[in-house]
């Protein structure tokens, strides 16, 4: 495994610290991590799954519209962060790993390290009470 840029091992750092889910892949949309809580939404310990292509963690998710139609992963919130290096936010539903539909609000943005260098994006997404 590459060694990862500082700015990656301190963003990965404070999620760790933090109380809301967050979910961090690197510039190709390799997930790297998301927050212990993360897991109850996504289903599964990190330590469990750990790092996932994006096509991966795009099937293993399937995120859908309000009406359960698939995103195309162009209209994703982080793949959006990742090719035009912008935040966005969206409501959509998602599987988690234990099979159960939540329907999750997120905040994504891109990760950008000194001297400008693109190093991924991060979501920050919670889920919508029933």
């Amino acid at each position: 495994m590459p060694q990862q840029e500082i700015e990656m091992i301190l963003m990965r750092q404070l999620a760790s610290y933090l109380a809301m889910p967050i979910f961090i892949v690197d510039s190709a949309g390799s997930l790297v991590f998301y927050n212990e809580p993360a897991e109850s939404i996504l289903g599964r310990r990190f330590e469990e799954t750990g790092e996932m292509s994006m096509s991966e963690w795009l099937i293993a998710f399937a995120p859908t519209d309000e009406k359960g139609v698939i995103i195309p992963h162009k209209e994703l919130p982080l793949a959006i962060a990742l090719t035009e290096r912008r935040p966005t936010h969206r409501l959509l539903w998602i599987r988690g790993l234990d099979n159960m539909q939540r329907h999750v609000e997120a905040t994504c943005f891109p990760l950008i390290g000194q001297a400008s260098r693109y190093l991924g994006a991060v979501a920050i997404f919670w889920e919508i009470a029933p």
